[in-house]
């Protein structure tokens, strides 16, 4: 009977990892495949357990870092990732209360809001501290 249960769960982990982006269940395929080798050699519920959730933490905490390396390491910063921190130049006074503002940076016009809502004429230079939907936060430059 054990055998059984773990092959079912073998299986189902293995239909796991094949459905989802990334490893999500990988280790636990292989932790219920040692229960499953325990089970057939006639080991107690106990040890095909034990075994199960060594092997399963063990693989977890060995190979996630590489994975997570290797797996997510495709993520690229964005172009608008990349303005924040960059210093820029008002080309548009900053006004909350008149709703207007723009800032080029990078060589690219960009709608602006002061970080602390003050009114910032054209010409300042600023840092971009953060960005908001489509407006870059600034503030001056220091």
């Amino acid at each position: 009977m054990n055998v059984i249960v773990w092959a079912g769960l073998t299986v189902l982990f293995v239909i796991v990892e094949l459905a989802t982006y990334g490893l999500a269940s990988i280790w636990f395929a292989l932790g219920s495949l040692v229960g499953l080798v325990a089970a057939a050699l006639g080991g107690p519920i106990w040890l095909q357990i034990v075994l199960f959730a060594v092997v399963s933490a063990a693989t977890l905490l060995l190979t996630r870092p590489l994975a997570q390396k290797y797996v997510n390491s495709r993520t690229q910063a964005t172009n608008a990732d990349r303005v924040i921190g960059a210093k820029a130049l008002v080309t548009e006074e900053i006004n909350e209360l008149a709703g207007t503002g723009s800032v080029r940076v990078d060589g690219k016009i960009w709608t602006a809001r002061s970080a602390d809502d003050s009114v910032l004429p054209a010409g300042t230079r600023v840092v971009v501290k953060e960005i908001r939907g489509v407006r870059l936060i600034v503030e001056p430059e220091r």
